[in-house]
């Protein structure tokens, strides 16, 4: 099964090696036809503390690495 990409913006740099990214969706009601848009938050690693809160990110699965933390950013 191939790993998921997800791209967002980074919300948070506060903890050492971690980011937590804002990754939005949109899609289209199946009842009302209108366009909704939904996000999501996730924790990601970031090894070099590289990444700022604004900054795009991509990220990918992975191993989980802590209790929360199942996403790695991609290097851009």
């Amino acid at each position: 099964m191939p790993k998921r990409i997800l791209q967002g913006t980074v919300t948070s740099d506060a903890n050492d090696q971690t980011i937590t990214v804002s990754v939005e969706r949109r899609f289209t009601h199946p009842v009302l036809k209108k366009t909704v848009r939904k996000s999501k938050k996730y924790r990601a690693h970031d090894a070099q503390n590289a990444f700022k809160k604004g900054d795009s990110v991509r990220i990918i699965e992975c191993a989980p690495k802590s209790k929360t933390k199942r996403w790695e950013v991609i290097a851009q």
